[in-house]
This record gives structure tokens, C-alpha cells and sequence, in this order.
């Protein structure tokens, strides 16, 4: 139950930076109004203090929300970017998620 926990916590931090980061390369990129900075500045904000709810070091937190990151990423990729994952994608994904498990469910000294 405990990794579904960190897992779901994970998951919704990972969509906060990915939002945060994504608004600001619509608008330099693709040359969309300057306003989506201001929500891009709250979901970073968002993005912070969400990662500062896990009762873990926050580099231990960091680590391990990078696997995550990488699933919610490519998620990201097929559903808004419209880019069919790979087989690579797919292995990639499911490693740093077993990484991300095995931070997480480490035995507590």
C-alpha cells in the first residue's frame, strides 16, 4: 500500500513540472501568449512542495521520483505530443519504475 502511496504522489508531482516546464516551451517555442508563464510559475511551485510531503531525505526523494518522472514523461509524449512510444520507451519506463520501488521500499534502519 505504501508504494501505491509514493507512487500516486509521485505521479501528480511529476504532471506539476511536467505542466510547468511544458507552458514556457509553448510560449518560446511555438509562440504562444506570454500569460501561460503564470501558470507555469504556480505549477513549479506546486511541482517543490509537493515533493517536500515525502518522509524521506529529499535526496533519496529526488532519486527515486526520477522513475516516475520518466513514465509520467512519456505518458506525456503519447497523449499530448501525439508520439507513439517505443518498445525502448516501454523498457525504459518499467526499469526506472522498478528503480524508483526499490528506493522507496528499502527497509528502514
Amino acid at each position: 500500500m505504501e508504494i501505491l502511496k509514493f507512487s500516486s504522489l509521485f505521479a501528480v508531482t511529476a504532471v506539476a513540472e511536467i505542466l510547468g516546464c511544458y507552458l514556457p516551451w509553448l510560449v518560446l517555442k511555438q509562440g504562444k501568449p506570454a500569460w501561460l508563464w503564470i501558470p507555469a510559475i504556480g505549477f513549479l511551485v506546486l511541482f517543490a512542495w509537493l515533493l517536500t510531503l515525502h518522509p524521506s531525505a529529499a535526496g533519496r526523494t529526488y532519486a527515486a521520483y526520477g522513475g516516475m518522472y520518466i513514465s509520467v514523461a512519456l505518458i506525456w509524449l503519447y497523449f499530448v505530443e501525439q508520439v507513439k512510444l517505443t518498445s525502448w520507451d516501454i523498457v525504459g519506463a518499467a526499469l526506472a519504475l522498478t528503480g524508483m520501488a526499490v528506493i522507496m521500499l528499502q527497509p528502514k534502519i
